[in-house]
């Protein structure tokens, strides 16, 4: 359930600074080749993050899964902010072959990611469909086992929290998941706190939780985040603005720097990335290990 105890922890914070719609034509913040990445990942250490949640784009800014793109937005990061957890994105927006999505999951070394996104099952965004097929979801799971890659588990409605205790009665899954939630999306959990409450309650025991808003959603539910979850995320993937009525362009950046005052009102900080390590179980080392 919320917690009102949570403000005694620290926050985490997940940064997705990307996604895979945004364009320049939309924002000229929206960060899309690597190196332009890897600088608004760094800006936003700067003021305190904890987990980076990473999208590839190829060299025409189109979305991509192809693991080399991944690597030089790791590596970038990682030589400069080894601490910060780094998740990289499977995700079946574009509905390619399972092995696809996995390709980044081959990277090694001190180029292996922390985490991967896992979204639970299939659904409708306003203008695409995301297709995760249960075997797929299985694949991707067993092969994020394999390499000792923490899922991230994301989940837009109750039907995806039911698929959640499924795969950890199965072990594809860990017993102490981490979770981001996300409300606001058309065909899914909308954002207000009954609906919020309801994905929350049904989680499993032990799992360490963020909440986040699509579009207009996003300063409420960081709000509530804020003060109530144990984490936000917040980034450009999801909201391209700083206010509601569409006045001014959002960075990465000013969106985190909007949730530390958020989190300072009641009194707490930014968790780090080795702090998270040790609340997860089955992490996978850490690149500066």
């Amino acid at each position: 359930m919320l917690s009102t105890t949570a403000r005694d922890q620290p926050l985490i914070v997940n940064l997705a600074p990307t996604g895979m719609v945004p364009t320049r034509g939309m924002s000229p913040h929206v960060p899309l080749q690597p190196d332009e990445v890897v600088a608004d990942v760094l800006r936003a250490a700067e003021v305190g993050i904890t987990v980076a949640h990473l999208h590839a784009r190829d060299e025409q800014g189109a979305p991509t899964h192809r693991k080399d793109v991944y690597a030089r937005m790791i590596g970038g990061i990682r030589e400069r902010r080894p601490d910060l957890i780094l998740c990289v994105s499977c995700s079946g927006r574009l509905a390619p072959r399972p092995e696809d999505r996995a390709e980044v999951l081959d990277l090694d070394g001190d180029l292996k990611p922390d985490m991967a996104s896992l979204t639970l099952s299939s659904m409708n965004f306003p203008r695409h469909a995301s297709v995760n097929a249960p075997e797929t979801v299985a694949f991707l799971a067993r092969r994020m086992a394999e390499r000792g890659i923490v899922p991230e588990i994301e989940m837009f409605d109750l039907g995806m929290v039911n698929v959640l205790h499924y795969l950890q009665e199965r072990r594809l899954v860990p017993d102490r998941a981490y979770a981001n939630l996300l409300f606001g999306n058309l065909a899914t959990a909308q954002a207000d706190l009954f609906e919020i409450g309801a994905l929350v309650s049904r989680l499993p025991a032990g799992t360490v939780w963020s909440i986040a808003g699509l579009g207009a959603a996003q300063l409420p539910v960081a709000a509530v985040g804020a003060a109530m979850a144990p984490g936000v995320r917040i980034g450009l993937e999801d909201n391209l603005w700083i206010d509601n009525g569409r006045t001014e362009l959002a960075t990465n950046v000013g969106l985190v720097e909007r949730v530390h005052r958020l989190a300072e009102l009641v009194g707490r900080r930014v968790m780090t990335g080795p702090e998270l390590r040790e609340r997860l179980t089955g992490w996978p080392a850490s690149a500066e290990q």
